[in-house]
């Protein structure tokens, strides 16, 4: 049988970006499954949101901004703390980069072995890694929520914790004049979850159900496709939580009967594939995902901490 290659270590190839304005003065940028970014300007400020995996990766992304608008990043806002959307932060010379409470604990505990999992596992991702100055750690962090002023008839732009979810510290960036929600990989259009540091519980019901009640009508997720219209957002949300409750059902089974955790992967790959497998990272993540949620069965709350040796220990135990 031929062995997989590890996690997205193989994926060399680019995808084609596509840099979106959803309103005046909001941005996307999705690539085909890779992880999005975006951008809100204010009066005469930008607010960027997630900030790649180096700075020469966000460099790239703030030469496309920078045809569009020439003002400062204020604020850099970061939905969660995971490597690939975090450590290319001093290329937007912020003067403040926002997280939720949690994150900033989460960097601390785990920050530096995140770095090299996520590194081994997608090294695509991280051009010019040796530019990368070290950790990220945020200027500002807030509990429930916080609001920026954008100036002018802009709006604000609120941030806001919906409750565990990807992560324990996940944030979304809302704007209600515009209707536009960046929920960060809470919500995923048409892309496989990751949930190694998740909380499958939460994140599949209240989590979700925090999401769904803004009523965005444009919603940015994590990854894939910008979802535009009532539909498509809501969509894109249950599309998420069907994958998550997949997950829930078949491992949970499994752990029920007193299988194993290769058992529980089987059984949950077999289900999911069928609906999900082609989607980007989908055959990546899954072993981690079934690891995480094993744990939650077992009485495990906060999630273990992932290394770069742990990671393939579990894919030699699950995906070869």
């Amino acid at each position: 049988m031929m062995v997989k290659p590890f996690a997205s270590s193989a994926d060399l190839s680019e995808k084609k970006e596509t840099l979106e304005i959803l309103s005046e003065g909001v941005y996307a940028l999705t690539a085909e499954g890779d992880p999005n970014v975006g951008a809100v300007e204010g009066e005469d400020f930008i607010v960027a949101i997630e900030a790649r995996a180096t700075p020469a990766a966000a460099r790239d992304w703030l030469t496309e901004l920078r045809k569009h608008t020439d003002k400062p990043v204020k604020y850099l806002v970061l939905t969660h703390y995971h490597a690939v959307r975090v450590l290319g932060a001093s290329a937007f010379d912020a003067e403040e980069i926002i997280t939720h409470d949690v994150t900033e604990k989460l960097i601390n505990e785990r920050g530096k072995q995140d770095w090299d999992s996520e590194y081994g596992r997608m090294p695509r991702l991280f051009k010019e890694p040796e530019g990368i100055p070290g950790l990220t750690h945020p200027t500002k962090t807030f509990s429930d929520t916080m609001s920026i002023d954008l100036g002018g008839d802009r709006g604000e732009l609120v941030l806001e914790y919906c409750g565990r979810g990807h992560t324990a510290g996940d944030i979304v960036a809302w704007l209600p004049k515009q209707k536009i929600l960046y929920a960060g990989d809470l919500v995923e259009a048409q892309a496989a979850l990751y949930t190694g540091d998740a909380f499958h519980m939460d994140w599949s019901t209240d989590t979700l159900d925090k999401v769904k009640s803004y009523g965005a009508e444009q919603l940015i997720g994590g990854r894939g496709a910008v979802a535009t219209g009532r539909d498509a957002v809501d969509a894109a949300i249950e599309q998420t939580r069907s994958f998550l409750l997949g997950m829930r059902k078949h491992t949970e089974a499994v752990h029920k009967r007193g299988g194993t955790l290769k058992e529980a992967f089987l059984a949950t790959h077999e289900a999911l594939a069928p609906k999900f497998g082609a989607w980007p990272i989908f055959e990546h993540c899954l072993p981690f995902n079934v690891q995480r949620l094993w744990d939650e069965y077992d009485g495990i709350d906060w999630p273990r901490i992932w290394t770069d040796e742990r990671d393939r220990e579990v894919w030699a135990q699950l995906q070869d």
